[in-house]
């Protein structure tokens, strides 16, 4: 049985998720300590305990330790089975960060495979729902992963009640590899600015202010950021909530960055937040984003051929995802062990799938 210290690197959630996908689409059983050691509350939330359950439903896995606040947990993964599946995250709990577990081992099912996930669809510390859709999404298609991603209802912090719905209709059971370093040149800036339980002027000034700050930095681009709002008698999500998420198409990739609208937050402010974290990225000229950067890595552990990606900044989050894809299995990787810097990535595979 492998061993995983969970207090590596950014020492949280991110080893737990990688490491139970790598565990069942490997057939590897491991043992995690120290689960979530650097945080101010160590041990399994209920989020993390959620997709620990999650992925071992899918895969016929024994786990021992899987309670709220355990910090050890033991993983041992059955067959990968396809099937329809719902689980609840419970309130704002991430659905996001539930899919990067249930995602990668849907890849590997033995049939078509459904997952609905309830809880928190644009909550902080995770990817919204629409940088899955239209950053992530575009992004493992080029690894040969085709899957659909429906947005059932929105759920924003405290209330949650969000609801997603991901269907593979042919797992892959492998990815392709990739070489993508430069982003290229900017063809144009996409984005959602949307609001629920709020009046509709909310999801305007979000926006309004997305295309002031890219105009202000003189990004010639075309820039179109769609509004998503609902009559009060439509409103069905228990709300209230608002975000925006970009994402600029270049020659070669898709880049993407978000914001969060928050009590006291005024709507410019979310927008204009979001247009400078989109900057930023561009600004590197790397091809990956900083987020998508760390998605990646598990993907590209698991591929056919070595992989060469230029990413926007080396954060800590992908240097753990990094140190943990040689440990489960036994990767090559080379980068440049330069925190909070652009780099470029190789990634080896060594495994037997």
């Amino acid at each position: 049985m492998l061993e995983v210290d969970g207090s590596f690197g950014e020492g949280g959630g991110q080893i737990l998720r990688t490491a139970v996908a790598l565990s069942a689409i490997a057939g590897i059983d491991i043992r995690v300590v120290n689960i979530r050691a650097k945080r101010p509350e160590p041990g399994l939330k209920k989020q993390h305990l959620t997709g620990i359950l999650a992925a071992a439903k899918i895969c016929n896995a024994v786990v021992e330790g899987a309670s709220v606040g355990s910090t050890e947990v033991v993983f041992k993964p059955g067959s990968i089975r396809g099937g329809r599946y719902e689980f609840d995250v419970g309130t704002a709990g991430s659905v996001t960060l539930v899919l990067q577990t249930l995602l990668p081992i849907a890849a590997f099912a033995d049939s078509p495979v459904t997952i609905e996930v309830r809880g928190g669809t644009d909550v902080p510390w995770s990817p919204p729902i629409d940088y899955l859709r239209y950053v992530v999404k575009p992004h493992l298609e080029r690894l040969g992963y085709i899957f659909r991603v429906e947005l059932v209802r929105r759920g924003h912090y405290p209330r949650g009640g969000g609801v997603v719905r991901v269907t593979v209709d042919k797992p892959p059971k492998s990815f392709k590899s990739v070489n993508v370093v430069s982003a290229g040149p900017l063809k144009k800036v996409e984005g959602i600015s949307h609001c629920v339980k709020l009046p509709k002027h909310v999801a305007e000034r979000q926006a309004r202010a997305v295309v002031e700050e890219l105009r202000k930095h003189r990004v010639g681009a075309s820039v179109d950021v769609v509004l998503e709002w609902y009559e009060p008698e439509k409103d069905y999500h228990l709300g209230p909530g608002s975000g925006v998420v970009l994402w600029a198409q270049t020659e070669n990739s898709v880049l993407g960055a978000d914001s969060l609208g928050e009590r006291g937050k005024p709507a410019e402010v979310v927008g204009a937040e979001a247009a400078s974290k989109l900057l930023e990225e561009l600004a590197t000229g790397m091809a990956y984003d900083r987020h998508m950067a760390d998605i990646l890595v598990p993907y590209l552990a698991l591929a056919r051929g070595v992989s060469l990606i230029g990413i926007s900044k080396l954060t800590l989050h992908v240097y753990t995802n990094l140190w943990l894809v040689k440990q489960v299995l036994k990767t090559d990787v080379e980068y440049s062990e330069n925190l909070e810097k652009p780099a470029v990535v190789k990634i080896a595979p060594r495994h037997p799938l």
